[in-house]
């Protein structure tokens, strides 16, 4: 009888990296590419919206905002992922890994819960103008923000608590690249108590997914219907080109996001995991500062302006005697 793959060290270890150094090395060296754009690029959209004050409304607000969550998502994961695969020994402690659970998933609830929020800015903002700067005051976005953060990193807690209370006394073999709910309690000593919970872990997600869906629905379904009633052509295109960044990044994000936890008892092989998990926790971070700086007009000039004006100050430092 093999003992290797059994213990009851408190350590799991990654199966679904490549095995040879090759291949990991090929694999680490774009992760670190999209890691390095994310943090970068995450970072521009911040100290630009700061540092221009016609870029002071709600909706860059809300855009730095999820930019911040963005660092936070991605870090919890990805450095990780990198480590581990330059390393032999491809291991996360228990709780290395409910940290990495938890603060995945706050961070991934509280960018659901401000993608949801940022619905409801953009429904006031073209169902009622007129009213609108007295309703999405500074103050309701800062308390909209907290909201998200606040019923994120709460939300997945009685989870995380019942998780870490688990006796894992079977294979330590975690498949998957990172921690999640999935693949950890798999690896519990399984009874009926464990697969019901497994079965109310999938209620959860499936709850806190289809609530937001349907209220980002709700609020496109209006406007969409006051666009509609919009005579000019002009003035459907840009009411609706102030949406498309978000409507973008929320059927990116919500696409990958349900096809991982609206499963229910459905299994995907190995790979589709895999596969699934990147698109949500990497290639979904990876494209929302491009969708927010290449498709906003606002933030592109900024940015320019900044970049002229660092030019100028190098050219200016060189020419100092």
């Amino acid at each position: 009888m093999e003992f290797s793959n059994w213990t009851t060290a408190q350590e799991f270890i990654f199966s679904a990296f490549p095995c040879s150094w090759g291949d990991s090395v090929i694999c680490f060296i774009p992760l670190l590419f999209i890691y390095a754009f994310i943090i970068v690029g995450n970072l521009v959209i911040i100290t630009v919206v700061q540092l221009n004050a016609h870029l002071h409304t709600p909706m860059y607000f809300f855009i730095s905002a999820l930019s911040f969550l963005e660092i936070w998502y991605t870090t919890a994961t990805i450095p990780k992922m990198l480590s581990s695969l330059l390393s032999e020994r491809r291991s996360i402690t228990l709780n290395g890994c409910v940290l990495q659970m938890y603060f995945f998933h706050s961070t991934g609830i509280s960018e659901v819960c401000l993608l949801t929020a940022m619905a409801f800015d953009r429904y006031l903002a073209i169902c009622s103008p007129l009213h609108y700067p007295t309703i999405m005051t500074s103050r309701l976005c800062a308390q909209l923000t907290l909201g998200c953060c606040v019923c994120g990193f709460l939300t997945p807690l009685p989870e995380i608590a019942w998780i870490s209370t688990l006796p894992f006394c079977g294979s330590n073999h975690l498949e998957h690249i990172f921690c999640d709910f999935l693949p950890v309690l798999r690896l519990a000593c399984t009874d009926t108590h464990t697969i019901v919970m497994i079965q109310v872990v999938d209620i959860v997600h499936a709850v806190e997914i289809i609530t937001a869906v349907m209220l980002i629905f709700m609020s496109y379904v209006g406007i969409v219907a006051v666009i509609l009633r919009i005579r000019s052509a002009e003035g459907r295109r840009k009411a609706f080109s102030t949406c498309v960044s978000h409507l973008t990044v929320f059927l990116l994000f919500f696409g990958s996001v349900a096809l991982m936890y609206l499963r229910f008892s459905a299994t995907y092989s190995l790979f589709w995991d895999t596969a699934i998990a990147l698109a949500f926790a990497v290639l979904s971070p990876f494209f929302n500062p491009i969708i927010y700086s290449l498709r906003n007009k606002e933030i592109k000039e900024a940015i320019k302006k900044h970049i002229g004006q660092a030019g100028i100050l190098i050219g200016k430092s060189r020419n100092l005697p």
